[in-house]
C-alpha cells in the first residue's frame, strides 16, 4: 500500500466533444490544479466518436471529464452510475471517479444560474425564456424553474419534436415546470415579458422559416419596455448575434465564457472526491479569484472566439 503522505499520482482531465480545440478552459483548470498542489493537467481533447470518449475516460491516468456537444446525452448509458440530477435532466456534462467507477452528473445549471444572477437582482415569479431545445436546454429549464423560480418557461425552437422531448424530460423535475412552446409572433405578443433569457443555440444566421420566426419572437420580447438579463451559452464568437441584439435593446447580457467559471468549484470538488485534499483545506486553498482572472484573460486573448 502506498504511503498516505506520498505525493498524488499525475493525472489528466479532459474536455471532450467535437470542435473543442478553441476552448479557453484548460488554463483556468490548470491554475486550479496548481493552487491545490495536484500534479494534474487539463486538456481539450477532440473525440470524433462516443467510443473515443469512453476509451479516454477509462484510462488509468484519467481523473475526470467535462462533456460537451454532442455527447451530453449519449455518454450517459455507458457510465457506471449517474447522479439523480443527471437522470432528471437527461444530460451529463461532468464525469468523475467514485470508488473506481465512472459517475456522471450535471453542473451546467450552476453556470447558468451564476451568469443570470451576475448582472441583475434575483427576480422571482416572472417567466423565463430559452432559445433552443437541445442538451443544454435541460439544465437551463432546471436553473430557471427550480432555482430562479420562474413562473413558466417559454421555448423558442424550430423543431416541435425537440420541444416535445424537452417537455417530457422536464416532467422528471419537482415541481414540474410549465413549458410553453412559442411558435408565432402573434402568440409572443400575448405573453408576459420574460426576465431571464438563456440562448442554447449556435451563432448561425437563421435560414429556415421556423428559425426566422424564433428570432422574430425573441426580438419581440427584447424590444419591450421591460428589460432583464440574457445569457448566450454560445461563445464562439463571444459577441453573438443574439447578444448584440439584446444589447441594442438595452438588456443586460452575459457571455457564455462565464458559464465555465461558475461551475468549476463543483467540478473540482467531484474530481478530488474530498480525498486528494482535506475538504476544509481544499476550500481555503482553491484560488477562486485567480481562476477567474485566468479564465477572463484567456477569453480576451483567444483568436478562436474573438472574431
Amino acid at each position: 500500500m502506498a504511503n498516505s503522505s506520498a505525493s498524488p499520482d499525475p493525472k489528466t482531465l479532459h474536455l471532450v466533444g467535437i470542435g473543442v480545440k478553441h476552448s479557453i478552459a484548460p488554463p483556468m483548470h490548470n491554475h486550479i490544479a496548481s493552487s491545490l498542489s495536484l500534479p494534474w493537467t487539463f486538456h481539450s481533447t477532440e473525440c470524433p466518436t462516443i467510443q473515443d470518449v469512453l476509451t479516454l475516460a477509462r484510462l488509468p491516468s484519467t481523473q475526470g471529464l467535462v462533456v460537451t456537444m454532442p455527447y451530453k446525452a449519449s455518454v450517459m448509458p455507458h457510465l457506471d452510475a449517474l447522479d439523480p440530477l443527471a437522470i432528471q435532466l437527461g444530460a451529463c456534462n461532468n464525469v468523475y471517479l467514485d470508488e473506481g467507477k465512472l459517475r456522471g452528473t450535471n453542473t451546467d445549471w450552476l453556470g447558468i444560474k451564476g451568469c443570470l444572477l451576475e448582472k441583475g437582482a434575483r427576480v422571482e415569479g416572472k417567466p423565463g425564456l430559452i432559445v433552443g431545445a437541445g442538451g443544454a436546454s435541460r439544465a437551463a429549464v432546471y436553473a430557471l424553474s427550480s432555482h430562479l423560480t420562474c413562473s413558466k418557461v417559454y421555448v423558442l425552437n424550430r423543431d416541435d419534436v425537440e420541444v416535445d422531448a424537452l417537455i417530457q424530460d422536464s416532467k422528471r423535475l419537482d415541481p414540474v415546470p410549465e413549458i410553453v412552446h412559442v411558435k408565432s409572433i402573434e402568440q409572443a405578443r400575448d405573453l408576459e415579458t420574460p426576465y431571464y433569457i438563456v440562448s442554447c443555440v449556435p451563432d448561425l444566421e437563421p435560414q429556415t422559416l421556423p428559425e426566422k420566426i424564433s428570432i422574430q419572437c425573441l426580438a419581440e420580447f427584447l424590444g419591450r419596455k421591460e428589460k432583464g438579463v440574457l445569457l448566450d451559452m454560445c461563445f464562439k464568437p463571444r459577441l453573438t448575434r443574439i447578444i448584440k441584439l439584446a444589447e441594442r435593446e438595452g438588456w443586460e447580457t452575459v457571455e457564455g465564457t462565464h458559464v465555465i467559471g461558475y461551475q468549476v468549484e463543483e467540478q473540482w470538488r467531484l474530481w478530488t472526491g474530498g480525498k486528494a485534499v482535506d475538504e476544509e483545506k481544499w476550500s481555503k486553498k482553491i484560488d477562486r479569484e485567480g481562476a477567474w482572472k485566468v479564465l477572463l484573460e484567456a477569453a480576451e486573448s483567444s483568436a478562436g472566439i474573438n472574431f
